[in-house]
């Protein structure tokens, strides 16, 4: 569904201010619902929930989609520690105290909707502020610890990151690499499973300079390839995975539910790739509104 094809929900497009960054978003459903935030992955931006954020504005909640750090263009501070995941967490707090109204207990609690490096942030979140939320949502990304476990004893796993090492090289290879051949490789990235005009308006602004090192500073910040603090996880999940992932494999996948203490689903959609929100966001909608539901 493209952004603003149903009447009924239109999308608006929001600026969320966190300190001296300005972020862009796009945000469906009643000012005064409840809050589901939703984090995107590399190399998406917020559109890429564009096909989910009306179905959860039509069903009362206010969804709002935000353009990261880095991926926002008034939002890029120049260093990798910048893109700390302690800084991604700090950032996706402050989207919901934005814009959350208060619970019956008066603490800001929300829904939090991931893919992705957004489902890293995600779990790391969860994991040191579960007070925050009612409930999570992990889109791909299996938990930090179990994929850190399956990649030093799964060689198949090991290797499906070696992309990740190469993203890693602060010495501007992986740029020039992505961007060469009018972003051949970048393009490539989505698996043919992307719409094309997501694709393109992505590989557009991503090659705005200084943009697509900013989003690979996501990579770079971590002390090693998957060195992400998330911790047990008590809030309620639900984790989906693509069967044709081929970043992110079923050890992994399988194995989450061993960090998760709280109420968890896990379905694996077979034939889906690692692009969930935008391959088939008719398959994962009905999970995630049903999810949101249990525990409004």
């Amino acid at each position: 569904m493209p952004l603003d094809a149903n009447p009924a929900t239109p999308i608006d497009h929001l600026e969320i201010q966190v300190g001296p960054h300005t972020y862009d978003a796009l945000a469906c459903g009643p000012a005064d619902g409840e809050v589901v935030l939703l984090l995107h992955g590399w190399p998406e931006f917020a559109d890429s929930w564009s096909a989910v954020l009306p179905a959860l504005g039509a069903a009362g909640y206010r969804a709002v989609a935000v353009d990261q750090r880095g991926y926002s263009p008034r939002a890029r501070p120049p260093r990798i520690a910048d893109y700390a995941v302690p800084e991604l967490v700090a950032d996706a707090l402050a989207f919901a105290d934005a814009l959350a109204f208060a619970d019956s207990q008066g603490a800001g609690r929300f829904h939090l909707v991931s893919h992705d490096w957004g489902g890293m942030v995600a779990w790391a979140l969860a994991g040191a502020h579960p007070e925050r939320l009612k409930s999570l949502t992990v889109l791909a990304t299996p938990h930090p610890d179990a994929l850190n476990r399956a990649a030093a004893e799964d060689s198949d796993q090991h290797h499906r990151l070696d992309y990740v090492r190469f993203f890693r090289r602060d010495d501007g290879a992986a740029e020039a690499a992505l961007l060469a051949d009018g972003a051949a490789r970048l393009r490539a990235a989505y698996g043919g499973k992307v719409p094309e005009a997501l694709v393109e308006g992505n590989v557009r602004r991503l090659s705005e300079p200084g943009a697509l090192t900013a989003t690979l500073n996501w990579y770079r910040a971590p002390e090693s390839v998957i060195s992400v603090p998330a911790g047990r996880i008590t809030v309620p999940t639900l984790f989906l995975w693509g069967s044709e992932d081929v970043a992110l494999g079923r050890v992994a996948a399988e194995s989450t539910g061993e960090w998760v203490d709280g109420p968890y689903r896990f379905e694996a959609l077979d034939g889906a790739s690692h692009w969930l929100p935008e391959e088939v966001p008719a398959e994962v909608t009905p999970k995630i509104l049903d999810h949101l539901g249990r525990h409004a």
